[in-house]
């Protein structure tokens, strides 16, 4: 359970910052070292080429490489989303199994039909005809194989990533003067001490609730209701399994079943039962 004490936030304009700028210098080194794997990669292709005497043209083998990493490289956003939303304890050991196994199949064939779409644009440019299969009996199973470990690596960073956004600023300097109280949240091996006024939604969740701060969500064991009796009047209670800061409700729409929707300060809209409708009038 979370524990709430009359404490300062602890800094939430710094820990921002940092967090910001580790993720600046994590993207750049990830982008240099693409960028030094597909240069390595071209140049070795060269020469393998050339001792076999193979005639290819250096504008081929740059094409192939480069647009894989671009194939490569669209699949990051959704890589990094799955690992965040789809880990236990949020989704059981199996399933996440069954999910990367699907990933993998999923993130494939994509970098292969993407990959395949910008070498076909690259060659008419040049008034040739690009072929996937070439020499290779199964060109995409051969390709697959190759993908695995690839996708696999994506995975691995996105997981090292976001785990170590987690921890910075976990300590923050002593505060000079009290702004107000803080929640001591566990997600996993990670204790964050989440101040009060930054909860925009708390949603129940099996065993756990879903504490969102904007546009983070982080996963506490605990009940709806203990979190509820903790947080006291500055939450309300829109639906069985949802509380709202009060201070961030900026409109209350009614539809005619009763049932209403909410618009945060942040612009999002979330749905209310009818039930709990006098929680927030009035907010």
């Amino acid at each position: 359970m979370g524990e709430i004490s009359g404490v300062t936030s602890g800094g939430g304009a710094g820990t921002n910052g940092a967090r910001l700028r580790l993720a600046w210098i994590m993207a750049g080194v990830f982008l240099l070292v693409l960028v030094l794997i597909t240069i390595g990669n071209a140049e070795s292709m060269m020469s393998d080429f050339a001792a076999a005497k193979i005639s290819v043209s250096p504008w081929q083998i740059w094409t192939w490489e480069v647009t894989s990493i671009i194939a490569w490289l669209s699949t990051t956003p959704l890589i990094w989303w799955a690992v965040a939303r789809l880990r236990p304890p949020r989704v059981s050991w199996i399933l996440v199994a069954v999910l990367l196994i699907l990933g993998a199949l999923l993130a494939s064939a994509w970098h292969i039909g993407l990959m395949i779409a910008l070498r076909q644009i690259v060659y008419a440019f040049e008034s040739e005809h690009y072929h996937f299969a070439g020499a290779i009996q199964n060109p995409y199973l051969y390709e697959f194989r190759k993908d695995v470990p690839t996708y696999v690596e994506f995975v691995a960073l996105a997981l090292l990533c976001q785990w170590l956004l987690a921890r910075v600023g976990d300590h923050p300097p002593a505060p000079e003067l009290p702004k107000g109280r803080f929640l001591s949240v566990g997600d996993g091996a990670v204790t964050h001490q989440v101040p009060v006024d930054d909860i925009l939604l708390v949603t129940a969740a099996g065993n756990y609730v879903e504490i969102e701060l904007g546009e983070r969500t982080l996963l506490h064991r605990a009940t709806l209701a203990g979190i509820e009796a903790e947080l006291g009047g500055r939450f309300a209670r829109i639906h069985r399994s949802r509380l709202v800061n009060r201070d961030a409700i900026r409109r209350v729409e009614t539809n005619q079943s009763g049932d209403f929707e909410l618009v945060l300060a942040d612009g999002r809209s979330v749905k209310g039962s009818r039930r709990y409708r006098g929680e927030v009038e009035g907010s």
